[in-house]
């Protein structure tokens, strides 16, 4: 298990998730739910409280922090290392790492109404894939959204995420359905121009929603 730790930038932090955020989450998810047509995001204390007990990923609360003198820092949703998976390679291999992941997904995005379309994801997004390739200098990040949405899958190749394939009957769609999920990945030798739109889009104020979830 990887020990809990933070990632801060100038618009969010990123808070090793815990019960106590639970009643900020639920205000944050319950904002407006009109854009989770894809993605099963927890309605109500108890569906948070399942989620947050969960803990075979490494989560996030995100936190917007305030832009303003005397304006609070404010919970405005979650997100996670997913599929954090250590390789086993052949006895005496030279690329074998211990204590550190090879691949991470990143996924189970959900921000608030207000925090969408602002600079709060991109940073996140940042935040964590800087700390994947040059701290655990893992060798690829994915991302995967439901395959009916465009504008996910749009945003992901926007930031230079390429897709790996399509994986039918994936998991359980917010809709009911059986999920059929387009899965995307960077990897490492594909980075430094990832970090550098993502900083450019940054420093623009372009605020297009990338939610992979």
């Amino acid at each position: 298990m990887l020990e809990p730790f933070t990632l801060e930038g100038t618009f969010v932090r990123l808070e090793p998730l815990s019960e106590d955020h639970v009643p900020a989450l639920v205000d944050a998810a319950s904002e407006d739910r009109t854009n989770y047509q894809w993605a099963i995001v927890p309605d109500g204390t108890e569906q948070m409280m399942a989620k947050v007990a969960g803990g075979a990923h490494v989560a996030f609360t995100t936190v917007r922090r305030g832009q303003q003198p005397g304006e609070p820092d404010r919970v405005v949703g979650s997100t996670r290392f997913c599929e954090v998976a250590y390789w086993q390679y052949a006895p005496g291999a030279t690329l074998q790492r211990h204590g550190v992941p090879d691949v991470v997904d990143i996924g189970f995005t959900f921000l608030a109404g207000s925090a969408q379309r602002t600079p709060v994801n991109t940073e996140a997004k940042l935040l964590m894939m800087t700390h994947a390739f040059e701290t655990w200098k893992v060798h690829r990040v994915a991302l995967q959204t439901d395959v009916r949405n465009a504008r996910s899958r749009a945003a992901i190749e926007r930031i230079g995420g390429r897709l790996d394939g399509i994986m039918r009957a994936d998991r359980p769609g917010a809709d009911d359905t059986v999920r059929t999920s387009a899965r995307f990945s960077i990897v490492v030798s594909e980075w430094p121009k990832v970090k550098a739109r993502l900083t450019a889009r940054l420093a623009a104020g372009t605020t297009r929603p990338l939610s992979p979830s």
